[in-house]
C-alpha cells in the first residue's frame, strides 16, 4: 500500500519540471554579449532578438530582422526544471544550415538560476566564440 501512495507523490514532483520540456516555445532577448572562448565579455550589442523553440526545430531572429534569420534542426535535448520558466536548464544539440549549404553543430543552453533566465549559443566549429543572452520573456507558443 504505502508503494501506491509513493508513486502519485513522486510524479507530482517530478511532472511540473517536464511541464514545460515538450512545449514550443518562444524567447524575447534584448541585450546580446558576444564572447570568447573563456567566457570574457568581447562586446555587447543592444537589440531585440527571438529563438523559437519547437519539438523538433530552433528559429533565431537576431535584431528583429527576419532576413538573418537561423533556422536549425534539433538534434537532440536534456531538459531538466525544478520550478518552471524559473529554476532549472534546458541543453538542446541542433544543426543550423546557412543557404550555401554550410552545416554548424550547436549547443544551446537554457538555464534558470534564482529567477533569472540566460540563453548560451556555442557553435562547435568556432570554440573561441559564444554567445549569451539573458531572457527577457519566456512564453509557450500556441
Amino acid at each position: 500500500m504505502k508503494k501506491l501512495l509513493v508513486l502519485p507523490l513522486l510524479l507530482a514532483g517530478i511532472l511540473p519540471g517536464f511541464g514545460q520540456c515538450d512545449k514550443h516555445l518562444t524567447l524575447a532577448l534584448s541585450k546580446t554579449q558576444y564572447l570568447d572562448g573563456s567566457g570574457a565579455v568581447q562586446r555587447t550589442v543592444d537589440e531585440n532578438s527571438t529563438v523559437e523553440i519547437s519539438l523538433s526545430d530552433v528559429v533565431i531572429t537576431p535584431g528583429g530582422k527576419t532576413d538573418h534569420r537561423m533556422n536549425g534542426k534539433i538534434q537532440s535535448n536534456t531538459c531538466s526544471w525544478s520550478v518552471p520558466y524559473k529554476e532549472g536548464k534546458s541543453v538542446y544539440k541542433a544543426r543550423f544550415e546557412d543557404p550555401a549549404g554550410n552545416q554548424q553543430n550547436t549547443t544551446l543552453t537554457i538555464e534558470g538560476k534564482d529567477g533569472n533566465v540566460t540563453f548560451l549559443l556555442e557553435i562547435a566549429e568556432r570554440p573561441d566564440q559564444k554567445i549569451r543572452v539573458n531572457v527577457d520573456t519566456f512564453e509557450e507558443k500556441k
